[in-house]
């Protein structure tokens, strides 16, 4: 099936502050130069706040991580769980049609949907409230069949439950989701027949009992669900080097749902031997210790490079051109006073090292990707195979 962004796109696109902060504390769970990690739950967030991914929104993911936009379209546009184009404003309905679901009556289903929302997947009902579309197995075959709406199943369904499922939403009210014929689970429909011992005191099972009790059913995570939780930040480890500052609880503020930690001060809290360092190369496991812990540093092992106020005349390089760079990093060099080739080219290990520890956010960088080299090549007026792709147009 071929996937394609959508015809009309939205102008930007952001997180909300809540959800910012929990983007921040997904990040923040990988090493220092790791933060591509992340990709699949930021993504997903933007889609749970907007209901869709949009281009904006997949550019911003990769900015705020760091990629190339085009790696994180090819994530996008890979997982069917990422919506393309827009869904309903109240829900956005998913029918299994796999096997199970699909002899116990899926089909029927899929016309109702036909019938009350669109007559085609993906597409907006007349009033925007609605859309729909059918899916593989979800898993909850002995209750075919069953479709997904929000972040719960409705199972046991007929055309005539699923079509009053629907009129209930779209009146504002939220039915109980779970089995839909009075089963309490996935016991046979007869009854159980094993376990039968002791009478039952719960009224649904925990699944159905948990969405009834959060009533977050159909309503988009927008941040403010549950508390903000980085237990990782507040491991008892001992950290590489003693970090400098307030220590990492007190920076989190003791608020649970607030991360005042940057992504790249997570460096103070994951050991070395837990962060892709390898024992074996103590050489090179120091060299990415230097890099990647700048305030770790002295200021005698840092040097500040020479800097520009402005490019020279003719404009600046186009530094997307090095590997790691995009259009988020090339705005930082540029604040910073980096616009050529030539000036990265001659860094020195300390310069490196300085402006390695220095690259907010993007911390280790210069050393990870070896920027260095790339543009001692391209001063030299030379390719790299990196940049040949950027010429090309297939980055960025």
């Amino acid at each position: 099936m071929l996937r394609r962004l959508h015809h009309e796109q939205p102008a930007s696109f952001e997180f909300t502050p809540a959800n910012l902060d929990w983007a921040k504390g997904q990040i923040s769970k990988y090493p220092e130069g790791r933060q591509a990690s992340a990709v699949i739950p930021l993504l997903w967030r933007g889609q749970e706040q907007e209901g869709w991914l949009s281009r904006p929104a997949i550019e911003y993911v990769a900015d705020l991580l760091g990629m190339a936009h085009i790696r994180v379209l090819e994530v996008a546009t890979f997982y069917f769980m990422f919506q393309l184009s827009p869904v309903g404003s109240v829900a956005h309905v998913q029918v299994c049609g796999t096997t199970t679901c699909m002899i116990c009556g899926a089909e029927d289903l899929i016309s109702v949907c036909r019938d009350k929302i669109a007559p085609g997947a993906h597409q907006l009902s007349s009033d925007g409230k609605f859309s729909w579309e059918e899916v593989e197995c979800l898993g909850s075959c002995a209750n075919a069949p069953m479709v997904q709406i929000g972040k719960d199943y409705y199972e046991d369904l007929t055309a005539e439950k699923l079509g009053w499922i629907l009129d209930e939403l779209a009146a504002g009210r939220v039915p109980t989701p779970g089995p839909q014929n009075g089963r309490f689970s996935s016991e046979a429909k007869g009854g159980p027949v094993v376990l039968t011992e002791g009478d039952r005191v719960e009224e649904h099972n925990a699944s159905v009992a948990a969405a009834l009790h959060l009533g977050d059913t159909i309503k988009r995570i927008d941040g403010t669900e549950v508390p903000l939780l980085t237990p990782w930040l507040d491991r008892t480890d001992k950290p590489v080097s003693k970090p400098k500052g307030k220590p990492v609880s007190s920076r989190l503020g003791g608020a649970p749902n607030e991360v005042k930690t940057p992504v790249e001060d997570t460096r103070d809290v994951i050991p070395a031997e837990k962060a892709g360092q390898n024992p074996a190369q103590p050489e090179a496991a120091a060299a990415a210790n230097a890099a990647s812990e700048g305030e770790a540093q002295t200021e005698t092992e840092q040097t500040r490079p020479a800097t520009l106020d402005a490019p020279r005349e003719g404009g600046a390089d186009d530094l997307k051109r090095i590997k790691g760079i995009g259009p988020k990093l090339e705005q930082l060099c540029h604040s910073m006073g980096f616009y050529h080739f030539d000036q990265i080219a001659n860094w020195t290990p300390e310069e490196i090292a300085w402006v390695d520890s220095n690259l907010e956010g993007f911390k280790g960088r210069v050393t990870r990707d070896d920027w260095v080299a790339q543009a001692r090549q391209l001063a030299a007026g030379e390719d790299t195979e990196f940049s040949k792709r950027v010429d090309k147009g297939d980055v960025y």
